[in-house]
């Protein structure tokens, strides 16, 4: 009977094990912020007609083998969301270190985790531009890769270009939308 018992006892306790190990396994890579939430509007703070720093921004369930991260941040509603013709990019991160897990409010260039390097906007700059729509209520995409390499130096690349860098290294990806509508 004490045997029995034992046995019982050891399959709950592995059980146990193998269902923490899995939850960890499947855990979903996350993208947030403390300024807006996903779907949302955003404070003016944040835009063109405001003081136009990037929000902050924080990540979880990063995916074992994690080398790098790239953000992108882009407005797929321009010019009017009614009738978009393209997508307008905002900010262009790449070779965030695998260590970092944020970015503060309103991130100066110079401030960038060691090793982050930057590409074009549409602006044709490298940094943050903040939601200025013409027209409407815009959609802006904050879309987090997780890399399984730390790419070369891409000379300030377009979002196009560190996409097609990026192609065949992503472990996972998160998203976080925030909405804009001028006054």
């Amino acid at each position: 009977m004490k045997s029995w018992c034992f046995i019982i006892s050891q399959f709950v306790l592995l059980s146990i094990t193998f269902s923490v190990n899995a939850e960890e396994a499947n855990e979903v890579m996350q993208l947030t912020s403390p300024n807006f939430s996903d779907q949302k509007s955003m404070n003016r703070m944040f835009t063109c007609d405001g003081r136009n720093i990037s929000p902050a921004l924080e990540w979880s369930g990063v995916p074992e083998g994690t080398k790098s991260f790239v953000l992108i941040v882009d407005d797929p509603d321009a010019p009017d969301p009614a009738n978009p013709k393209m997508t307008w990019v905002h900010w262009v991160l790449y070779n965030i270190p695998a260590t970092v897990s944020s970015l503060p409010e309103g991130v100066k260039d110079k401030d960038l985790p060691t090793g982050t390097l930057q590409g074009l906007n549409d602006w044709t700059k490298t940094g943050y531009g903040g939601p200025c729509p013409p027209i409407g209520q815009h959609r802006y995409f904050y879309k987090l890769y997780a890399l399984n390499i730390i790419l070369s130096d891409l000379n300030r690349p377009t979002k196009a270009k560190l996409e097609k860098a990026i192609k065949g290294h992503i472990l996972n990806k998160a998203e976080l939308i925030g909405l804009y509508q001028r006054e």
